[in-house]
């Protein structure tokens, strides 16, 4: 837990054009300090559920508000009592430390 937490404490910094991705070593280091989330290609995702749509938005805007924060966005796949994550860096075309800052900084909210 105590990696969980040192990258849910870690800001986001900007990724500069011509950045290359995150190596699929450093990638599978980084989601080793995750709780339940999974890479595949290039993206990290994971399912939250809840017992109600009410918990379920207001988990969305509290991601939405966090993303704002850090200005790094998910793709969100909400349905009535789950809401699916998903980070990336477009403009590396693949994963970035941020992703997994942002994955980190959402299962910190999660539990609250």
């Amino acid at each position: 837990m105590s990696d969980l937490c040192e990258l849910s404490n870690r800001k986001c910094k900007p990724c500069e054009g011509g950045m290359p991705p995150l190596s699929q070593e450093v990638s599978n280091k980084l989601l080793s300090q995750l709780d339940g989330w999974a890479l595949q290609d290039k993206v990290i995702r994971k399912t939250f559920e809840f017992k109600n749509y009410y918990q379920t938005m207001a988990f969305v805007n509290a991601v939405a508000w966090l993303s704002h924060r850090e200005d790094h966005h998910p793709d969100l796949s909400v349905g009535f009592n789950r809401c699916q994550v998903e980070y990336s860096t477009h403009s590396v075309n693949g994963l970035s430390e941020n992703d997994f800052i942002c994955a980190a900084k959402v299962d910190r909210l999660f539990h609250l």
